[in-house]
C-alpha cells in the first residue's frame, strides 16, 4: 500500500467508525440508570476497530502489552502535565476575554464512580485502540517525516492522529457547548494526541498511549470527586 494510501484510507476509515458508533449509539438505548448512553458507542467503536486493525493486519503492525512501571512515569507525568497546563492556560485566556468557563456535562449526568469507569478507563482504552492503535499505526512507513518540536521529532502519523482525535470531539456541538468550550477542548485533545501517540510511537505499544489519555483525564476523576463533595455540601 503506497503512503498516501494509507492515508486517505486510514483516515476514511477512522471517520467511518466514529460516525458509524456515534450514530448507532445515539439510536440505541440501554435504560440503565448507572451505565451510560455513551457506553453503547464507545463499544460500538472498539469493536470495529479492532476489526480494522484485524483485517488490515498486513498493513496495521497493531502492538500492546503491559509496560514496566518504571517506564510509564514519565509518560504520565507528561500526559497530566499537558492537561494541566492546557486547562490553567485557556481558563486565563477565557478569564480574561471575559468568557464562561464551561465545564464538561458529563460531570452533570454521572457520579465519580462512573466517571472512573466509563471515562477515565472505558473511553481512553476505546479511543487510542482507534485513534493510536489503528490510524497512526497504519501511517507508520511515514515515520520519518515530520517536525520538531522542543527538540522533539513529532511524525506525521503523530500529528495526524491527534488532529483526528482533536476533530472527533467536535461532537460537543450536540451537547449545546459553547464556541470557547469547543476551541479549549479541540486544543487539549490535539494536544493530549501529540503526547500519547508520540510515546506509542517511541515504544511501539498502545498501552503507553492510552496510559498518558489516562493521567491527562486524571483531572477529570479529580474534578468529578470535587463536584460531588461539593453537591453532597461536604
Amino acid at each position: 500500500m503506497k503512503n498516501i494510501e494509507r492515508v486517505i484510507w486510514g483516515i476514511l476509515l477512522t471517520v467511518i467508525v466514529f460516525l458509524i458508533s456515534v450514530f448507532i449509539g445515539g439510536k440505541l438505548q440501554l435504560n440503565n440508570n448507572f451505565i451510560p448512553q455513551s457506553f453503547i458507542a464507545y463499544t460500538l467503536m472498539l469493536i470495529l476497530a479492532i476489526g480494522l486493525i484485524w483485517g488490515l493486519r498486513k498493513h496495521v503492525n497493531y502492538k500492546i502489552s503491559l509496560p514496566k512501571f518504571k517506564e510509564t512515569l514519565r509518560p504520565m507525568l507528561f500526559g497530566f502535565l499537558a492537561a494541566v497546563i492546557i486547562s490553567v492556560l485557556m481558563t486565563v485566556v477565557g478569564t480574561s476575554l471575559g468568557l464562561e468557563i464551561e465545564i464538561h456535562h458529563v460531570f452533570d449526568v454521572m457520579s465519580p464512580l462512573q466517571f472512573i469507569l466509563f471515562v477515565f478507563i472505558y473511553a481512553s482504552v476505546v479511543e487510542e485502540v482507534l485513534f493510536r492503535g489503528f490510524l497512526q499505526n497504519i501511517l507508520t512507513p511515514l515515520n520519518d517525516k515530520g517536525i520538531q518540536l522542543f527538540k522533539r521529532h513529532i511524525s506525521i502519523p503523530v500529528i495526524v492522529s491527534a488532529l483526528a482525535f482533536s476533530l472527533a470531539h467536535l461532537n460537543l456541538i450536540r451537547s449545546d457547548a459553547g464556541a470557547f468550550f469547543l476551541v479549549r477542548t479541540l486544543i487539549f485533545t490535539f494536544s493530549i494526541g501529540l503526547v500519547a501517540g508520540y510515546y506509542q510511537e517511541k515504544h511501539n505499544n498502545n498501552a503507553y498511549a492510552i496510559l498518558v489519555h489516562m493521567a491527562a483525564n486524571f483531572m477529570g476523576v479529580i474534578a468529578a470527586f470535587l463536584m460531588s463533595s461539593q453537591a453532597a455540601g461536604i
